[in-house]
């Protein structure tokens, strides 16, 4: 698929057919997001990977809007350093925000379907997850075939019209 047919294609996938995940797909995912923009390049993150069903099932526990994770084939979790400075937590979401982008529409140009979910329970992540101190989970990514239609680009978006949205120049 081309960049613009991924840009295009990417949806919010809820559910998962059954099938798996190659690995190589998984590896680019992930190396989409490990080549994506960070602040000062600092690389502030980690992901992990999660196919293993039980940890899915876990995982998808910390927070009401991450269910979707338990039926995903894969997700991967966004970990970062653990920080109480605004400026440093800004920096740290805008980041993770790059890389999961990146992810989402690497995993669209492969017909791979995704979703991220907000983290709200960090003890059970953590736990979950056995991170170390000082590193949080941020974000999980959940990955899958669509089971109702393959991704391909969307003609008519679900999105405010293009002319209320861009302006030029100025308001």
């Amino acid at each position: 698929m081309e960049t613009w047919d991924a840009i295009r294609a990417r949806r919010a996938t809820r559910e998962y057919d059954s099938r798996p995940l190659a690995e190589e797909h998984l590896n680019r995912i992930l190396e989409a997001g490990r080549r994506a923009p960070s602040s000062g390049n600092k690389q502030r993150w980690d992901f992990i990977l999660i196919r293993d069903r039980d940890q899915l099932e876990k995982i998808s526990h910390v927070w009401q809007g991450a269910g979707h994770i338990a039926n995903a084939a894969a997700a991967v979790g966004l970990v970062a350093p653990d920080s109480d400075d605004p400026s440093v937590t800004a920096g740290i979401d805008y980041d993770l925000g790059q890389a999961a982008m990146s992810m989402m529409i690497a995993a669209a140009d492969l017909g791979v379907g995704s979703r991220t979910a907000s983290v709200r329970d960090h003890g059970m992540a953590s736990d979950v997850l056995e991170l170390p101190d000082g590193r949080r989970l941020r974000w999980l990514l959940g990955l899958g075939f669509p089971p109702d239609r393959p991704l391909r680009p969307i003609q008519k978006p679900d999105r405010r019209p293009f002319e209320e949205v861009v302006h030029y120049d100025r308001w």
